[in-house]
C-alpha cells in the first residue's frame, strides 16, 4: 500500500467523548473510506478540555500540557489504525487534524478561533507529515471559520436532480443547503447533543442518552421549549457559528432558573431533545425546500430524534449519509483527511458560502514529518 493517495482525517469534537481516525483513500477528489479507529478521551483529559471550554480562569500550563496531552492522543490513533491495518506510515501521504476545539469566537473586532492539539507532536511521533490549524486561516479570510465539513458535503453530495440538506449532529448542529442549481449555504443551527449530554450526565452519570430513550420516556415543557428558542442566534442570518461558549450547562440552568418552576429531570430531557429539534427544522425552513435530509454524525443514531425529526420535516424523507455511500459516524473524519490532500497540493478551499470567508484559501498549516 505504498500508494501516496492515502490521508488520515483525525477530528474531535464539541461532545468531547473520543478522536476518530479516518484512513481514506482518493480516487480524484472522491474519498474512500479505508479503515477506521476510535481513540476514547481518558475522564481526566476530558475533565481539562472542559475547564479550557469554560472560558474562565485559564491556567497557563494547563492550556499547554493538555494541547500536548491531545497532539499525543491524536498521534496514537493514528498509529494504532496503522498497526491494525499493518499500514506503513511511509503509504500516508499527510494527516489531516482539526484538533479539539476549547473555544470559538467569531463576533466583535478581535475574532479567534482555538483548537488544541500539538500538530508538531503528531508529527514528530507519526513521522507522518501533518497539516492542523484549519479554522484560524478560514477566519482570517473572513470567515467564521466553522463550519467546515460543508466542503466534503459539497464535493460528494450536491446533485443537480433534487434539493438536499446535509444535516450534521454532533455536540453542536450544522446543516448544508445543497440546491440542484449548484447554489449552497452552510451554517450552525444551534446546539444537538451538548445541553443532552450535560443534563444526563448530571443526572444519570452517563455521558449520553443512548438512542435517546430517556428524553422519549419524558413529556415536553412547552414554556420551557418557547424560553430555550428565545435566544438572540436564532434570528441572526448565516454566516453565523456557535459552539459551548453560548450553548453550555450554565446557558440552560439560566433558563430553567428563568421560568422558576419545579420539572422532572426526564421532562427536561424531553424538551431539549425536541428544542434540538425544532431549531434544525426551523432553519432548514428558512433557507430551503429539501427532498431529502441526509444525517450525519453521533445524532445519527438517536432513534428519538430522527423519529421526531422525520414527523416535523412530513415533505421530505430523512436519511443517513450512508444512502450516499459515506458512513455518517466518518463524514467530519474524512472531511479533514480531504482538506489535507487539498492543501498539500496547494488547492484553495472555497468556504465563501459556508463560512463567509472574503475568498477561497489554502487552509491550514503544514508540519512536515
Amino acid at each position: 500500500m505504498a500508494n501516496l493517495d492515502y490521508y488520515i482525517g483525525l477530528m474531535s469534537g464539541t461532545s468531547v467523548d473520543g478522536v476518530d481516525c479516518a484512513l481514506v483513500q482518493f480516487i480524484g477528489d472522491q474519498p474512500k473510506l479505508i479503515a477506521t479507529h476510535s481513540e476514547p478521551i481518558e475522564s481526566g483529559l476530558r475533565e481539562d478540555i472542559l475547564q479550557l471550554c469554560s472560558g474562565k480562569n485559564i491556567d497557563l500550563e494547563l492550556y499547554g500540557n493538555t494541547d500536548v496531552a491531545i497532539g499525543q492522543l491524536f498521534a496514537s490513533a493514528a498509529l494504532t489504525l496503522l498497526a491494525n491495518e499493518n499500514i506503513e506510515k511511509t503509504a500516508i501521504r499527510a494527516i489531516g487534524s482539526h484538533g479539539q476545539t476549547v473555544f470559538h469566537h467569531p463576533q466583535g473586532t478581535t475574532r479567534f478561533t482555538l483548537q488544541i492539539g500539538d500538530p508538531n507532536s503528531i508529527a514528530q511521533l507519526t513521522g507522518i507529515t501533518t497539516i492542523a490549524d484549519f479554522r484560524r486561516r478560514d477566519m482570517a479570510a473572513g470567515g467564521e471559520g466553522a463550519p467546515l465539513a460543508p466542503v466534503l458535503h459539497r464535493n460528494c453530495f450536491q446533485s443537480a436532480s433534487s434539493d438536499r440538506v446535509v444535516l450534521n449532529v454532533g455536540g453542536i448542529a450544522n446543516i448544508t443547503v445543497l440546491n440542484k442549481d449548484g447554489t449552497c449555504l452552510a451554517f450552525d443551527t444551534g446546539p444537538a447533543n451538548v445541553l443532552m449530554d450535560y443534563w444526563i450526565a448530571k443526572h444519570q452519570q452517563k455521558n449520553y442518552d443512548k438512542n435517546g430513550n430517556w428524553a422519549a420516556s419524558g413529556n415536553i415543557i412547552q414554556p420551557l421549549l418557547k424560553l430555550l428558542l428565545d435566544e438572540a442566534y436564532f434570528s441572526k442570518a448565516p454566516p453565523k457559528s456557535t459552539g459551548r461558549e453560548l450553548f453550555n450547562g450554565l446557558w440552560l440552568e439560566a433558563k430553567l432558573h428563568k421560568l422558576g418552576q419545579e420539572l422532572a429531570v426526564a421532562d427536561v430531557q424531553a424538551t431539549l431533545l425536541r428544542f434540538t429539534i425544532d431549531s434544525i427544522v426551523n432553519e432548514i425552513r428558512k433557507t430551503s425546500q429539501p427532498a431529502e435530509v441526509y444525517v450525519c454524525g453521533g445524532g445519527a443514531h438517536n432513534n428519538a430524534f430522527i423519529d421526531g425529526l422525520q414527523a416535523q420535516l412530513r415533505d421530505c424523507n430523512v436519511l443517513s449519509t450512508a444512502k450516499l455511500g459515506i458512513d455518517p459516524d466518518w463524514v467530519e473524519a474524512i472531511a479533514f483527511a480531504w482538506m489535507a490532500k487539498q492543501t498539500s497540493e496547494g488547492r484553495t478551499i472555497d468556504t465563501t458560502p459556508f463560512t463567509g470567508a472574503a475568498q477561497a484559501t489554502v487552509l491550514g498549516g503544514i508540519y512536515k514529518a
